[in-house]
């Protein structure tokens, strides 16, 4: 009797621990999209999405600049991260030691602990002036950016891929091996191509941490609210430009900063969708 009541009890707690959790997200949501939309009753969503222009001081609110600069950031940290995050686990799930094991496995823990305001200060001190006197330019740019989100997504690629690598039941890697193929040949033939989904779910999650990243691409990028022009152009990001500028804005400048909080968000949200479709397909996360 006395168990059983424990039983309920801890359900009550759990259920209750769930639905704040629920309430809390159906709060932010409301917040938003109830600051945000009313913006567009003033400026069409076609305007404000591809207009390539943001100054708020002469009503121009368009955040296509922003958008290119989150995607470029976004895609360049994937391109450069990815593949490096995904090799480190395939090493650490197959072919480290033991003891290089232990040292490499809490220190790639400790990366994804790190603040983004350090890594912010790492970029600052270290990558944009690498880029300056390597490239040329300012040095805060979108290069700069990417590199540093690179680094900031390598722990959540790594850690996730590695998972799914380990998941792969051994008999695929023994089998090829007794058909005569090589260890490395094994790895990368059989027991990669198992793992695809959940390689593919790292990578999508790494996705979603890179697009939300703010404060360190905020002392990277350069901050410029204009069109990329190249790798070595200042940008800005949807994150960053809400940060710098939500601490002055007035009336309809601070609902278009909403209303890009909007667009983040439904950009967020499809990217959680997208990872939703795959878990359903026996992706483990």
């Amino acid at each position: 009797m006395r168990v059983q009541w424990k039983e309920k009890a801890m359900r009550c707690v759990f259920g209750a621990a769930a639905c704040a959790c629920i309430l809390a997200v159906l709060l932010i949501c409301f917040f938003l999209f109830a600051n945000g939309l009313p913006f567009f009753e003033q400026v069409p969503v076609l305007d404000f999405l591809s207009g390539e222009v943001w100054r708020p001081s002469s009503g121009q609110f368009g955040i296509l600049p922003m958008i290119l600069g989150s995607v470029y950031v976004t895609a360049g940290a994937l391109i450069l991260g990815a593949p490096l995050g995904i090799l480190t686990a395939v090493y650490l799930a197959r072919f480290c030691s033991k003891r290089m094991y232990a040292v490499l496995k809490p220190a790639i823990s400790l990366l994804a602990g790190i603040p983004s305001v350090v890594y912010g200060f790492f970029g600052l001190t270290v990558i944009v002036p690498a880029v300056r006197e390597t490239l040329g330019g300012f040095g805060s740019s979108m290069l700069a950016a990417s590199l540093l989100l690179a680094l900031m997504i390598l722990p959540t690629v790594v850690l996730q891929a590695e998972a799914a690598l380990r998941a792969v039941p051994e008999n695929y890697y023994e089998g090829s091996l007794a058909l005569g193929a090589t260890r490395e040949a094994s790895v990368f033939r059989t027991v990669v191509p198992a793992a695809k989904s959940g390689l593919l779910a790292a990578v999508i999650l790494a996705l979603g941490r890179a697009v939300g990243e703010t404060m360190a691409v905020m002392m990277v990028a350069g901050n410029q609210a204009r069109m990329p022009s190249g790798l070595l152009s200042g940008i800005r990001t949807l994150t960053v430009n809400i940060v710098m500028e939500m601490g002055y804005a007035t009336d309809l400048h601070r609902q278009a900063l909403m209303a890009t909080g909007v667009a983040l968000f439904v950009f967020i949200l499809l990217i959680n969708l997208l990872f939703s479709a795959l878990k359903q397909k026996g992706v483990k996360p």
